[in-house]
């Protein structure tokens, strides 16, 4: 296991969804409801390479500290739980743009 490449996926993954996501708020300020959705969309994937990656160190550790913490391994989660974050807002803040807007679609 090539712990640095795989820190540093993680990192790229966890940037591209935080990038995403502001993206979308951005989208969203410009009333560009389908990019804002499509950002949003694009900031699961990337969320979801991120946390594929975190799953399987956490797999190789097993609980039982096989896997060693450093500096870029905290600064990676660190960057993973911020996207994170950051995705959930964006999703409530276009929400909340749509609705004063007018940009929600009929919901069947």
């Amino acid at each position: 296991m090539d712990f640095e490449q795989i820190m540093m996926e993680l990192l790229i993954n966890a940037g591209e969804a935080r990038s995403h996501a502001m993206s979308a708020i951005q989208f969203a300020r410009k009333r560009e409801w389908q990019q804002a959705d499509q950002a949003l969309q694009a900031s699961v994937e990337a969320a979801k390479g991120a946390h594929r990656i975190q799953t399987q160190l956490i797999g190789a550790d097993e609980g039982t500290g096989k896997v060693p913490v450093t500096l870029i391994m905290v600064h990676a989660q660190d960057h993973l739980m911020n996207a994170m974050l950051c995705r959930d807002l964006a999703e409530e803040i276009v929400l909340l743009r749509k609705e004063a807007f007018g940009g929600l679609e009929a919901r069947g």
